[in-house]
């Protein structure tokens, strides 16, 4: 079977080399850190590496661009672009994208606040009477986007809603749990805002594709590489090699809890 999965696949690089001869895909994303993200105006991210290297293996080139989410969904809609990295499968969003059926990482969306001493935040009815800081365009699930418990205040970045939190314009933020640790360390904010047990939902993340001609094809492609990639040390050695920095920004938020009475 696996050398039968690896002919299907080769079968479908040679129906995609017309495709990948044609055209370079332009590829939108916002600042979405650790999975994908700018450093000194390079794109990096472990979403983004896994990414490029399985494009790489199908001899596609791709442009990168980062931009606020809700206009990268709106240009992929729009066909104004080829495709959006690190999205949810969404019923709505089918209309005008394709997914490849393999996932390249999973999010969990928990809420954030400033470290103060008073329950944690465990349940959604914790929320009640608060304004929550969230992001346009991102799907946190029916339950908490329709609740009327709390109020949802939307900021253009993710760093904007730490620095809301900071001026007090807002109780609390929801993003995901890998993204929350990475800002709250690279903003120096470790001693003042805390990680809450409430977990709102989880959603696997994939590529999406703008509805083309010969995109079915593309995603099928890519899926078969990327789950080919996944069983790769290469593969392994990128996880490893985020894993390590998130256990790193774990580690140092550890050590400044234990002096932490709550």
């Amino acid at each position: 079977m696996p050398d039968l999965a690896r002919l299907l696949g080769l079968l479908l690089l040679v129906c995609l080399s017309s495709l990948a001869q044609a055209e370079r895909l332009r590829l939108v994303s916002d600042d979405w850190a650790p999975y994908i993200y700018q450093e000194n105006g390079q794109p990096k991210g472990i979403d983004y590496e896994v990414s490029r290297e399985v494009f790489k293996r199908l001899g596609i080139e791709v442009d990168w661009q980062f931009l606020p989410w809700k206009r990268c969904l709106a240009m992929v809609e729009q066909g104004q672009v080829d495709g959006v990295l690190d999205i949810f499968q969404i019923d709505t969003r089918k209309t005008y994208m394709i997914y490849p059926d393999e996932p390249l990482s999973n999010v969990e969306f928990v809420v954030f606040r400033k470290r103060v001493q008073r329950p944690l935040i465990t349940h959604l009815h914790d929320l009640a009477g608060l304004t929550i800081g969230t992001s346009p365009g991102y799907a946190y699930g029916a339950h908490f986007n329709e609740s009327a418990l709390f109020k949802r205040e939307a900021a253009p970045t993710h760093e904007a809603n730490f620095g809301k939190l900071m001026l007090g314009r807002i109780d609390a933020l929801v993003t995901d749990r890998q993204v929350g640790r990475f800002l709250r360390h690279q903003l120096g904010l470790l001693q003042q805002v805390e990680e809450q047990p409430l977990l709102i939902s989880r959603h696997a993340q994939y590529l999406g594709l703008a509805q083309k001609p010969g995109r079915q094809k593309l995603a099928q492609a890519f899926a078969d590489e990327l789950r080919q990639f996944k069983r790769e040390p290469a593969y392994a050695a990128i996880s490893a090699r985020y894993a390590g920095d998130a256990e790193r920004f774990d580690d140092a938020i550890e050590q400044q809890e234990r002096g932490t009475l709550r």
